[in-house]
């Protein structure tokens, strides 16, 4: 191919991706009162949004098909790749990093733009989803010591995760009209992290659902830290696809799936209330000791 037919290709190509991620509009329900939930994920949350791929569709989507048939309501769940490693065979993405950096970095550090690096941000995503939803993937446990904290840096320290999620509640604040909800991170199996490691994780994610989240905002909470390690530190190896693989198998993944499903609606029925932050419904009665 010659020289020129490549720089017309890629010129196309170019202009096809600028105007391809417009913030999934092409997703979007615009049927009478929709409800349009966009969950934002790599490898792990694909697992869960999977789960056990009854004849051949993800659970979350059954779950939710069936919830608005037997409710009478129209919640409309989208999930994306976010941010992307690639966009096309000739155009890199992002990166495949979906850590507090990279969220600070796309939604607050150049959050006054339409997109970065081809990804949108809130000033795109917010104003047409109902229900945004990220996650982190499990390297997010593996949690250096703190160094000199530094907001604009990638390494995974507390005290960077902390100037990042700071940095980030803050612009979650300015699209009152969404809903966020934030999973605390997946972690690594025993094999596959240090202890001292998975003791910074087990600290920051305490500090996300003690300190961090606040009561009567649009930010929420989906604990799926706990529903991995159990009160232990790592994912434990017979919710692992094996002791040297950090995913969640086919199993644990549609046990949490329909609790992953609860909290979503619950947070837009009730704002939480009826949940703990596991996804796991509580007795009327007991209403005051909601873990939110």
């Amino acid at each position: 191919m010659k020289k020129n037919q490549i720089y017309i290709l890629l010129l196309i190509s170019f202009v096809f991706v600028s105007c391809e991620h417009n913030g999934y509009k092409d997703k979007l329900d615009v049927g009478k009162n929709a409800v349009n939930i966009l969950f934002l994920h790599h490898s792990t949350g694909n697992n869960i949004y999977n789960g056990e791929m009854k004849n051949g569709e993800p659970d979350v989507l059954i779950w939710f098909n069936t919830y608005n048939q037997e409710k009478e309501v129209n919640y409309n769940i989208v999930e994306e790749a976010f941010p992307k490693s690639r966009v096309l065979r000739y155009i890199p993405g992002y990166g495949w990093n979906n850590y507090p950096f990279d969220y600070y970095n796309i939604w607050v550090k150049n959050g006054d733009k339409e997109s970065y690096k081809y990804e949108p941000t809130l000033k795109t995503l917010a104003p047409l989803w109902d229900v945004i939803i990220i996650k982190h993937c499990f390297p997010v446990s593996s949690v250096l010591d703190d160094g000199n904290p530094n907001i604009d840096s990638d390494l995974k320290t507390i005290a960077n995760y902390k100037l990042q999620y700071e940095a980030l509640k803050n612009e979650f604040y300015k699209y009152p009209n969404t809903k966020f909800i934030i999973w605390t991170g997946a972690v690594h199996t025993q094999k596959n992290n240090s202890e001292e490691r998975a003791q910074r994780t087990r600290e920051f994610f305490t500090w996300v659902k003690l300190e961090w989240d606040e009561q009567e905002d649009n930010i929420y909470i989906w604990d799926f830290y706990e529903l991995e390690t159990e009160g232990g530190l790592y994912l434990k190896d017979d919710y692992a696809v094996s002791p040297g693989n950090s995913h969640p198998n086919k199993e644990f993944s549609a046990k949490v799936a329909p609790l992953f499903c609860n909290r979503i609606v619950d947070i837009i029925e009730t704002k939480g209330t009826l949940t703990n932050l596991k996804g796991i419904y509580i007795d009327n009665d007991s209403i005051a000791n909601v873990e939110k």
